[in-house]
């Protein structure tokens, strides 16, 4: 299986180091990452929202090792909803954050992290938009669900992600969809042990699809992160059975990855999100969209071939 093999390598400095230094590195990233800036990514907004899509904005970079880098995240998505204001796209293009970015690691980090992202989610609600809490490894989910409903005491409509692999999500949705949790259901993209996550594909298919009805059948508003056309057509016959209307659910799909698919989905009435990441720490990001899927990886190995 090469998916944890390229997982471990999101992790290794030499492996940064040399994938970083390839000359073809840059191009292919590209495909998945259409910016390092502000400046760059907003024409991708205006593009994406002027063909039906909506987006969620992640500011890419987990390792964050100080309180001083942790605050330096929060200013940078301050800058990005600043600048999504003067658009004035509204609920069209929220943020996904990544609480690791906000000091959830160090000491204090689950105080931290809360006092870094409250600033972000205060700023979205005021220009008319929302926050959506990423799902991380599982040893931090305690922390980020607990986060997450602390926020939406004064702000119901912060997201959060869960991850169809983990044996704990089944419980976790039936009680984000009691409470009217926005949700994106995901199939999970870290190395986790078989103590805590199913390692079988087949498995993970199974257990979204079980997931997935409890977020139909429940309270909030479910958000299908997935690019497989057999749950996307599931997720759609679900939704149906569930009663619910096109825009009490959406998809979200990665930038760079199916675009035709994001364009079929909003033209059939449904809200499309494309999952939109810019900045310069690429690195870990863009391994994991490696890990996701052969076809990525193999893109990646055909452009270092022909490039050489």
């Amino acid at each position: 299986m090469l998916g944890p093999v390229i997982l471990a390598a999101s992790r290794s400095d030499k492996m940064r180091k040399l994938v970083s230094a390839a000359p073809v590195t840059k191009p292919v990233v590209n495909r998945f990452i259409p910016g390092e800036t502000v400046d760059q990514v907003v024409p991708i907004v205006e593009e994406t929202v002027g063909k039906g899509l909506e987006l969620t904005l992640d500011v890419v970079g987990e390792d964050i090792t100080t309180p001083e880098q942790a605050a330096h995240a929060r200013d940078a998505y301050l800058e990005l909803i600043e600048r999504l204001k003067d658009l004035g796209h509204g609920a069209k293009a929220e943020m996904s954050v990544k609480l690791s970015m906000f000091g959830q690691s160090l000491d204090g980090g689950h105080e931290l992290a809360l006092a870094n992202v409250r600033p972000v989610v205060e700023a979205a609600a005021a220009i008319g938009t929302t926050v959506t809490l990423d799902a991380e490894d599982h040893t931090t989910l305690d922390s980020m669900f607990a986060i997450h409903e602390e926020l939406r005491k004064d702000f119901p409509q912060t997201g959060c992600v869960i991850q169809a692999y983990l044996f704990r999500t089944e419980a976790d949705a039936r009680r984000l969809a009691a409470n009217g949790s926005r949700v994106r259901i995901v199939k999970g993209a870290y190395k986790e042990p078989a103590e805590v996550a199913y390692q079988d594909k087949s498995e993970i298919d199974k257990a979204y699809v079980r997931i997935l009805k409890i977020l139909m059948e429940g309270e909030g508003y479910p958000m299908i992160g997935s690019h497989d056309p057999r749950l996307i057509a599931i997720g759609q016959e679900l939704a149906r059975r569930a009663g619910r209307k096109l825009d009490e659910y959406e998809f979200q799909m990665l930038y760079g990855i199916r675009s035709e698919e994001h364009l079929r989905l909003a033209a059939e009435g449904h809200r499309m999100r494309v999952y939109t990441a810019y900045g310069t720490d690429w690195y870990g990001y863009f391994m994991r969209r490696l890990a996701e899927k052969p076809a990525n990886l193999l893109f990646f190995v055909r452009s270092m071939i022909t490039k050489n």
